[in-house]
């Protein structure tokens, strides 16, 4: 007989042939509508399936992810059942999980339209509440190429076909459709208490370009209505916050067909936020005892060859130029020159470490579909910077970047994080002893930090392992900006040395770093986190000093002079404009403070001071105006040092 074991330690036998549900029930937990699915032994499994051997059982529900992840699919079950029953001529090909929603793309001779996106999400609703029963079966390859060719489902038919031959296929059925599946699944349709149907859009097939195109619509559902209606709610606001939106209405930064698709355009405004973020990455990585470096937007294919990048990178490098007889290929990465510079000297071991930055601007072939604002683009700024030490110097390089991070990622405004150390992939380069010191270096300094963080078993690049961190943003979400990974490769393939305490040549460890991950990808993050009310460090213009009448225009000019001479970037405005027209441009300009003047601050030379958010500051001198654009500054932690 099985033996059961449930989460809280609670063992006991069942009969054999028992399915998970009742193995449950006869724990005591009782399988209601919010248990979805068990991990068995570990892995998600179906509540219908039967018990064939001793297993640890845990129920899983919506609130946890593997949860999440049955309920959406099963989400797309249910959308594409709708599809089928409306547009019986449109064929299945794919439909996943995300992690806060779903698609199904489906091969149909035209792009659904706004009101059949209704009739189906009308249609899946009804579904839902037909309850009807999900059940899986497993089928020979042979079995489930005659079922889908028989019903004319082509593209399940490809996939089938990629399958191996003798591995049992499953597929799983809900009334009468049926979908080629790994699953697991709700037990019924009527698990699904709330769906709402978002949008549509064009994907080929398989990813590739050269396939065709495909109808793909994305959806989302939660068990209560509540849920669903809060987290359309925050896709409201997502849209509102859109950076491509709010860059364009502030006059940030564009991306024009005429210049070519992922290459952006800073405008004034945009640039003075840029250049405002790099000097302080400048300033800080100074600071920090890094030595800061330049280097080519091309070199020499042969450089790309011995890093390794044409062998395992080739297809997102922009085509090779030949150059008098040589072919020279744009950057995609900085790593390669920074090596070269370490190799230009002979190095001691007195000399390590050496920590090279640079502000690299780089060039990746992105294709179009996957290219997105400032988000992913094809040619960015990494701040990019490369360690080079003696392998009993790595926890301390690691314990000061994971310093410097969290410092800077502060700064930002950014106060939330998720840690995951990854580790060894199955396929990879390096000895045994390299990753396990590598490894354990990486560990010891987040627990000498008390870095709370979570084991990506396997996540670790070929060459090294890794440590990346995840930035929650204003609406918690999450953001993958920076990384700090171990490398033994390049230094072995570049042939690099120093020589140790002993005389002899040793090879160093090297350590690729990124904080920001790339200037464009974290302005748009920061342009979403703050809907583009920047803080006043960071805002384009600070403050705009702005008259009633044509009288005060001397005075608001005076004024303007004296902050902008204080270092401030101040604006005046004395058009021929009312006053509240003014105040409305700068509020949605996102200008942190507005001081208007008319004749009786002129008399007492002060200022009424307003803040973007609508607030009356009161009355203030120029002086106390002067000091509270300094506090404000000094607020948002521009002032601070790593240590403090």
């Amino acid at each position: 007989m099985p033996k059961v074991t449930l989460k809280n330690g609670k063992s006991f036998d069942v009969p054999p042939g028992y399915t998970i549900a009742q193995a449950l029930a006869a724990g005591g937990i009782p399988v209601g509508p919010e248990v979805l699915a068990a991990s068995v032994n570990g892995r998600p499994t179906d509540l219908s399936a039967p018990l064939t051997a001793d297993a640890t059982i845990d129920p899983l529900g919506f609130d946890t992810a593997e949860g999440r992840e049955i309920y959406r699919h099963s989400s797309t079950h249910i959308m594409a059942q709708a599809v089928k029953e409306l547009f019986p001529a449109a064929q299945l090909t794919i439909g996943p999980a995300l992690e806060d929603s779903f698609y199904y793309d489906f091969a149909y001779d035209r792009p659904f339209t706004p009101e059949d996106l209704e009739n189906i999400e009308q249609r899946a609703r009804e579904i839902a509440k037909r309850k009807l029963a999900v059940t899986r079966r497993d089928l020979t390859k042979q079995e489930a190429l005659e079922l889908f060719k028989a019903r004319g489902e082509h593209y399940k038919v490809e996939l089938i076909e990629g399958f191996p031959d003798r591995e049992p296929i499953s597929i799983y059925t809900q009334g009468e459709f049926v979908d080629l599946c790994r699953g697991p699944h709700v037990p019924s349709t009527g698990h699904v208490g709330a769906l709402k149907l978002l949008t549509t859009a064009g994907a080929y097939w398989r990813g590739d370009e050269r396939n065709p195109m495909l109808q793909r619509i994305y959806g989302t559902s939660f068990p209560t209505k509540a849920e669903l209606d809060a987290h359309l709610a925050k896709l409201e606001e997502i849209k509102r916050r859109d950076h491509r939106k709010v860059g364009k209405e502030l006059d940030l930064i564009s991306i024009q067909d005429e210049i070519g698709p992922g290459l952006v355009l800073w405008h004034p405004k945009g640039a003075v936020i840029r250049l405002l973020i790099e000097n302080f990455w400048r300033e800080q990585h100074l600071r920090d005892g890094y030595e800061l470096v330049y280097s080519p937007h091309v070199a020499r294919l042969d450089l790309w060859k011995t890093s390794g990048h044409v062998d395992y990178y080739r297809d997102n490098m922009f085509a090779p130029m030949k150059l008098e007889g040589s072919e020279y290929q744009l950057k995609p990465m900085n790593c390669p020159y920074h090596i070269m510079i370490y190799k230009s000297h002979l190095r001691s071991y007195r000399e390590l470490p050496i920590r090279y930055g640079e502000l690299g601007t780089v060039y990746r072939y992105e294709r179009t579909g996957v290219l997105h604002g400032l988000l992913r683009v094809r040619g960015f700024t990494q701040d990019d910077a490369h360690l080079f030490c003696r392998p009993d110097q790595i926890e301390a390089e690691v314990s000061r970047v994971l310093d410097f991070t969290f410092f800077i990622l502060r700064t930002f405004g950014f106060m939330e994080f998720e840690v995951f150390l990854s580790t060894r992939p199955n396929e990879s380069v390096g000895a045994e002893e390299h990753w396990t010191l590598a490894t354990s270096a990486l560990e010891a300094a987040l627990k000498s930090r008390n870095i709370s963080f979570h084991l990506d078993p396997g996540g670790g690049a070929f060459y090294g392992p890794k440590i990346d961190i995840k930035i929650k943003d204003a609406l918690g979400r999450s953001w993958q900006c920076s990384t700090i990974q171990i490398d033994f490769n390049n230094p072995e393939r570049f042939e690099l040395s120093y020589i140790g305490e002993d005389g002899k040549s040793h090879q160093p460890i090297m350590i690729h770093r990124a904080l920001m991950g790339s200037i464009e990808r974290f302005f748009g993050i920061l342009i979403e986190h703050y809907a583009g009310a920047f803080p006043t460090w960071l805002a384009p213009v600070q403050a705009v000093v702005m008259a009633i009448t044509d009288n005060q225009r001397e005075f608001v000019t005076e004024v303007t002079a004296q902050m902008k001479a204080s270092g401030f970037r101040v604006e005046s405005d004395i058009r021929n404009e009312k006053i509240g027209f003014k105040i409305r441009e700068a509020e949605k300009a996102k200008i942190p403070f507005m001081f208007v003047v008319g004749d009786r601050e002129v008399q007492s030379r002060s200022l009424s001071v307003r803040g973007r958010s609508g607030a009356n500051l009161g009355t203030m001198t120029v002086q106390g105006a002067l000091d509270l654009l300094k506090t404000e500054v000094e607020r948002a932690g521009q002032q601070l040092s790593p240590t403090s």
